[in-house]
Order: structure tokens, then C-alpha cells, then sequence
């Protein structure tokens, strides 16, 4: 029996020929969130507080001098943001966060003005730290993603709400670069028109694309 390459995705996962791009994407969220969660826990503190310090050359080589550096504020074992807002900040770099009214509402970005304190932000919806409702919008001509999963030609996958991808719909110029753990890799990923690919990804061994 011949299977298209969205068949064997599904039956290597799941063990049966389930075809449907929500269901498959659904089904690695759970099983990728739980390796990123495990690894993260897993983590000795030294080697926690030495991944992503500081962005690597070759993806900053990717950054113009008078870019705006969109971030996001790590939850839920995410690949850590901390240090690389506070690299752009001594650089002189404004740099914006994600920001959302409600949780259906389109994503906008913020100005983050304390990359050290972090005390410019506040809860937002889904829990996530945000800048405040009168912070400065900003428009970021870098953003750097988070993922639960990516594939080495750039593929990503998010949370599923789909905010980023309509954010880089609207912004296609926007040089997109994500950050992950190694345990996310995945050999494929499931593709949908509106999925936006990836400049770039890092992870704390290795730096895949530009693409």
C-alpha cells in the first residue's frame, strides 16, 4: 500500500494512518512539550546558566545595525530569553516583546525596557509576561520565535493559537529565527499553507540555516 509522506509522519507516530494536519500537530505538542519539559528539568544548574548567553555570530551577522529585536519571555521550559534581551539592551537595541488584549485578540509588540529587572512587564493572557497596555508599539524587524518543535530545513511548530504565523503573514520581510532545545529537533513536521518557515534556528550545540 503506497502512503504519502503525510501518512508515514502519522503512522510513525501514532501507529495508525491518521492523514489530518490538526490531529497529527496535536499529537506532537504532546509528546514534544514533554521531552522539552523532562529536558529542561533535567538540566544541572551549571549548564543552565551557560546556554544562550549570547547570540552566535553567524546569527547575528543576520541582524542590520538599526533592527528591532522582538523576543518573548520564556514559559513553560521554552529556550530561555533573558540573556539575549540583555545583550541587545547593552547594545543599544530596542527591543520588543509579544503582546496580546486577550487571548483571541491579534498579537501586537511592545517595547521591553528592562531586559535586566524585567519589571516593565506584567501578566498577560495564557499567563505569558508582557509588556504593559501603554508600553511604546513596536513594529520588530528581527524576531526571535519560540517553538515546540522544528525540523532542520526550518519547519516550525508552535503552540498551536497560530499567533506568530499571522504576525509573519502580515510581515513578510520580518527575519524570523528560532529558538530551541536540541530535544525538539523532529525528523518532520506536518505542513500547512499558513505555516511560516524559519530564517534560522538555535539550539545550545548547533545553528541550523540561514535557509
Amino acid at each position: 500500500m503506497r502512503h504519502t509522506r503525510l501518512d508515514k509522519i502519522a503512522l510513525r507516530i501514532m501507529g495508525i494512518a491518521v492523514t489530518d494536519p490538526a490531529t497529527l500537530k496535536s499529537t506532537l505538542r504532546r509528546s514534544l512539550r514533554k521531552a522539552r519539559r523532562d529536558h529542561v528539568a533535567a538540566l544541572p544548574d551549571a549548564v543552565s546558566a551557560l546556554v544562550f548567553k549570547t547570540p552566535p555570530r553567524p546569527v547575528l551577522s543576520l541582524i542590520p545595525d538599526d533592527a528591532v529585536i522582538g523576543l518573548y519571555a520564556e514559559y513553560d521550559g521554552e529556550a530561555p530569553t533573558r540573556a539575549y534581551a540583555q545583550h541587545f539592551a547593552e547594545n543599544g537595541r530596542t527591543i520588543a516583546l509579544p503582546h496580546l488584549k486577550s487571548e483571541t485578540a491579534a498579537m501586537t509588540f511592545r517595547e521591553h525596557t528592562d531586559a535586566f529587572g524585567r519589571s516593565d512587564l506584567d501578566h498577560g493572557p495564557f499567563g505569558l509576561l508582557q509588556p504593559a497596555s501603554d508600553a511604546a508599539i513596536c513594529t520588530p524587524q528581527v524576531l526571535f520565535v519560540p517553538l515546540i518543535g522544528f525540523t532542520q530545513d526550518g519547519r516550525r511548530l508552535g503552540q498551536g493559537g497560530g499567533f506568530y504565523d499571522r504576525w509573519l503573514s502580515a510581515h513578510r520581510d520580518t527575519i524570523a529565527i528560532g529558538l530551541a532545545w536540541d530535544v525538539q529537533l523532529t525528523e518532520e513536521l506536518p505542513h500547512e499553507d499558513h505555516d511560516m518557515p524559519l530564517s534560522a534556528i538555535v539550539t545550545p550545540t548547533r545553528i541550523y540555516g540561514p535557509f
